[in-house]
C-alpha cells in the first residue's frame, strides 16, 4: 500500500485525501465489504492528521463508497462509480474551493448543456417552447424589478433538457440545477442587476430560446456555449482551460 504523501496541502485536504482513497480502493480493485487500511496506517499513507483521514472517510460515506462500523472500521460499501454522484458543494470560487475544481465542473456543464440545447432544437414541441418562454417571460419580470430569478433560471434550464425528449438529460439537468444554483446567485442578486449581470444573462438564454424556436440546432449548440463561456468569466473562471480552442472566439 505505498503512494507518495500529497505533496501541498490544497485548502480543502479532506477532499484532496478522499479523491486519492477513492483512486486507490479502485485500483486496488477492492470488492464491497472489503475493509479499509486503519485510521494509523491511512495518516502514514498520506501525510496527514486522523481528522484528517475522519473527514475524507466521512465524504465517501456520504458518497455511497463506503461504510463504516462502530470500533470496527471503515468498509467498502461500492466500488467507485457504483454510489452516489456529488459535485462540489457551494460553487463559488473561494478559499476552500479550489478554481479549478469549479472550472471542471463548469465544463461538464458546457458537454451536457450544449448537447440538450442541440438535440432540444430538433425534437422541441409546442409545449416544450411553453415552457421555456414561461420561464424567460418570470426572468424578464425580475428584470423589470431588480428581483431574484435563480429559480426561474433554473427552470429554463431543465426545460430544455425535457425538450430532448431524453428523460435521464432532463432528470441530469435537473440535478445539475440544484448543485448550480449558489453559481447563478450573484446574476441575480441586486449587485447582479446593478452591473447588466442579470440583463446580459438573459439576453443569453433568449439567443438559446430563439435558436431551439427556429429548429437550428448548430446555433441552438452555438449559444449555448456562449451562454456558458460568459456565465464562466461572470464568475471569474477561465473557459480557456477547458481545452477547446474553439472558445477562444467566444466573447
Amino acid at each position: 500500500m505505498s503512494a507518495a504523501p500529497i505533496p501541498e496541502r490544497p485548502p480543502d485536504l479532506s477532499a484532496a485525501v478522499a479523491r486519492q482513497l477513492e483512486q486507490w480502493i479502485s485500483e486496488q480493485q477492492l470488492p464491497k465489504g472489503a475493509q479499509l487500511p486503519t485510521e494509523k496506517l491511512l495518516c502514514e499513507k498520506f501525510g496527514v492528521s486522523r481528522a484528517v483521514i475522519r473527514e475524507a472517510i466521512s465524504r465517501l460515506k456520504a458518497d455511497g463508497c463506503v461504510t463504516t462500523r462502530q470500533g470496527s472500521g471503515a468498509y467498502v460499501a461500492a466500488p467507485p462509480g457504483h454510489g452516489s454522484f456529488r459535485l462540489l458543494h457551494g460553487l463559488l470560487p473561494s478559499a476552500t474551493i479550489p478554481t479549478d475544481e469549479i472550472s471542471d465542473v463548469f465544463e461538464l456543464r458546457c458537454l451536457v448543456e450544449t448537447g440538450a440545447a442541440e438535440r432540444a432544437a430538433l425534437r422541441r414541441t409546442p409545449a416544450d417552447l411553453a415552457r421555456m418562454r414561461e420561464a424567460l417571460a418570470r426572468m424578464d419580470e425580475a428584470l423589470a424589478a431588480g428581483s431574484d430569478a435563480v429559480g426561474d433560471d433554473d427552470a429554463f434550464h431543465v426545460a430544455i433538457a425535457a425538450a430532448t425528449q431524453n428523460p435521464h438529460i432532463e432528470r441530469f439537468q435537473a440535478f445539475m440545477g440544484r448543485q448550480f444554483s449558489d453559481s447563478r446567485a450573484p446574476t441575480w442578486s441586486g449587485e447582479g442587476h446593478r452591473s447588466g449581470r442579470a440583463r446580459q444573462a438573459q439576453a443569453e438564454h433568449a439567443r438559446i430560446f430563439d435558436a431551439i424556436a427556429c429548429g437550428d440546432a448548430d446555433a441552438a449548440r452555438a449559444a449555448a456555449q456562449a451562454h456558458l463561456v460568459c456565465a464562466a468569466r461572470r464568475l471569474g473562471l477561465d473557459p480557456l482551460r477547458w481545452g477547446n480552442e474553439r472558445l477562444e472566439g467566444t466573447q
